[in-house]
């Protein structure tokens, strides 16, 4: 029997499931080939020379062929973004951002730069383990709604940030008109006002930073810090949430670790 082809990939592990008695099931993101799912054979055995593939983990694999699913033959770890599990706040936000992730894509697809981004956002949670620990959770939650808005762009489900869904004006918000509002429909996108049914509304300021994060930095202060205080980012990852539910057909699990003992209910301003 003709040995398999093989290739070589580089890719982060976004899923881990176990497969059989000693095996996994593996979901990668990859440069090469966008999403790839493959078997890696015996790596929950103890002393495995695959036990490495694991969520979080960049890798450099060669991968065989398979008539149903590849297999992975070898590894080689070239980044473990595991330590961001050291703080509740840096891991949630990177599952979130591994889930969604997983959302967007169909398997073998991935626009340009895509891992890269997510590469980029995941180091940058890195770096808050570094810092003032006060500042982790604020910043790991702008962090995550950034990311979100990005991914969501990237993947082809971009927010309608730029004009209102009934008659197309553009969506200035009046950032020193306290009573101004605007409304979210998940289906079509933000109307000016207060609707009635809204699934959401956003404050002329809501808005305004919500807008920003399609920009490469996150949105600060003069002095530094982060704009907008715990309870906005919250309401802006409650917006994400209702996005993906209407568009991508599910609620993402992750955002829930990031609401933990924040009494995220009181976030969002009804319609």
């Amino acid at each position: 029997m003709p040995a398999l082809p093989e290739r070589r990939l580089e890719g982060l592990c976004l899923r881990s499931h176990p497969l059989g008695e000693a095996d996994r099931l593996l979901t990668l993101l990859t440069r090469e080939e966008g999403l790839v799912r493959m078997v890696a054979a015996g790596a929950r055995r103890p002393r495995s020379s695959l036990a490495a593939a694991a969520p979080l983990v960049l890798l450099e694999v060669q991968v065989a062929r398979g008539r149903s699913l590849d297999r992975l033959r070898q590894l080689r770890v070239s980044h473990s973004y595991t330590r961001l599990g050291q703080s509740l706040e840096t891991l949630a936000a990177a599952q979130w951002l591994l889930e969604l992730t997983q959302l967007l894509l169909p398997e073998g697809a991935a626009p340009p730069g895509l891992l890269e981004l997510l590469l980029h956002r995941l180091g940058q949670l890195e770096e808050l383990l570094q810092g003032e620990p006060a500042l982790v959770r604020p910043e790991a939650l702008g962090l995550a709604a950034q990311g979100g808005v990005q991914l969501l762009s990237l993947g082809g489900y971009a927010l309608p940030l730029e004009a209102d869904a009934d008659r197309g004006d553009p969506l200035r918000p009046p950032l020193g008109d306290r009573d101004w509002r605007c409304s979210l429909d998940p289906a079509m996108g933000f109307r000016i006002g207060r609707r009635p049914g809204a699934a959401l509304v956003l404050t002329a300021s809501e808005l305004a930073l919500l807008q920003r994060l399609i920009r490469p930095q996150l949105p600060r202060r003069a002095d530094g810090g982060l704009m907008g205080p715990e309870l906005v980012w919250l309401k802006l990852l409650d917006l994400l949430e209702l996005w993906c539910r209407e568009h991508l057909g599910r609620r993402p699990r992750s955002l829930a670790l990031l609401r933990q003992d924040c009494g995220a209910a009181g976030a969002t301003e009804p319609g």
